[in-house]
This record gives structure tokens, sequence and C-alpha cells, in this order.
């Protein structure tokens, strides 16, 4: 489940309406604004399935006019830490101008025919701000198939701070529709700090 909009108050209004935890979540989602307008919110809720174990988590993404902050909710059973089950909450506010890259991946069934305005099946929205870093390497090799010399390693980053993923089929439509109208929102608003910092 998935929600978007603009205010405050629609904010605190999708978050209960997401189910999971709303006065836990919604208390620290509203820490981290603080008296900051909303410009832009989306709130994903998620169910992965781990070993026999249902685990739940939400997801919730905010834009003012100054941050993007990150808030997310997971739910644990009891362990040998706690005897109890648990929930732990985290967020995590950038400054829009340490914004990296906004990735948008659509997958489209049939792209041959395609019409422009049909949301896609699929959507990854991928954020970097440089707090998480993937580094892959791997052996570096010459052309020669008969030379054992080392050549070293080659590898590349790639920013991988923020990744989130919905489908029409698990989502629903309107949580594709609402991602991509938060990613456009985050994309402007990191243009627009990017073009006033010249």
């Amino acid at each position: 489940m998935a929600k978007t909009g603009t205010t405050t108050q629609g904010l605190r209004t999708a978050i209960e309406r997401s189910g999971y935890y709303p006065a836990l979540v919604a208390e620290a989602v509203e820490a981290a604004v603080g008296t900051e307008s909303v410009s832009s919110y989306l709130v994903h809720q998620e169910t992965t399935f781990d070993s026999n174990e249902v685990r739940r988590h939400v997801t919730v993404l905010v834009l003012t006019g100054t941050r993007f902050i990150v808030s997310h909710t997971d739910e644990q059973n009891a362990d040998t830490t706690s005897p109890s089950p648990y929930a732990t909450t985290s967020t995590e506010s950038v400054k829009i101008g340490r914004i990296s890259s906004v990735v948008v991946s659509r997958v489209v069934a049939n792209p041959e025919k395609y019409v422009p305005g049909t949301l896609p099946r699929e959507v990854v929205l991928t954020i970097g701000w440089g707090a998480v870093a993937r580094i892959d390497l791997e052996l570096a090799a010459c052309g020669d198939p008969g030379c054992d010399a080392d050549h070293g390693y080659t590898g590349s980053s790639t920013a991988d701070d923020l990744s989130l993923r919905v489908s029409e089929a698990g989502d629903g439509p309107d949580t594709v529709k609402q991602t991509l109208v938060f990613a456009q929102a985050l994309s402007e608003a990191t243009a627009a700090t990017g073009s006033s910092a010249r």
C-alpha cells in the first residue's frame, strides 16, 4: 500500500491508513519533519516472507522544501535479545542538495505496443546521496588466454542508499502511479537545488 500527497495532515492520514503501527511511525516521521511544510510524500508498506516468518515493514519518504526524509520501521519477533516482539524505527534526514541521483527504472509489458501515459507494471525507485555505496570488484585480465600475470582488480562503485520496488500486481496501479509522482517531485527538487547552487 502506498499513498502520496502534499500536506502534513495527508501524510498522517496515509500513515494511519497503512495500519502499520501508525502512532509509532507518525511520531518518528513528524519529529523528523519538524516545523517544515511537506511538499510530497510516499508511504509504502511491504510484507516479506523470511523462512517460516512473515515480516512487515513500512517505508515513509517525505520531501520538504529543504530536505528528503526517509523513515523505515520493521517489526521483529521475540528472540534472545528480547522476550517480546518489538519494532525498530529509524529516520534519516538528507539535505536536498546532497542527493546525487534519482533513478527510476520502469518495466513495461509489450514495449512495441507501448502508448505514452500507460503505467509500467513495475517501478524501482533508487535514490543515492552518498551514505551507502556498493563496490563490485573482480580480477582484471588481459586479452591473452595464456597470460598468467597479475593484472590487479577492476570494479565499480554504485550509490545505493535507498531502493524501493513497487509493482502493479503486488501493490496495485495506484501505488505505481504514486511512486512515479513522488519520484518526479524529488527529481524536480534536486534539479532546482542544483540550478540555484550555480
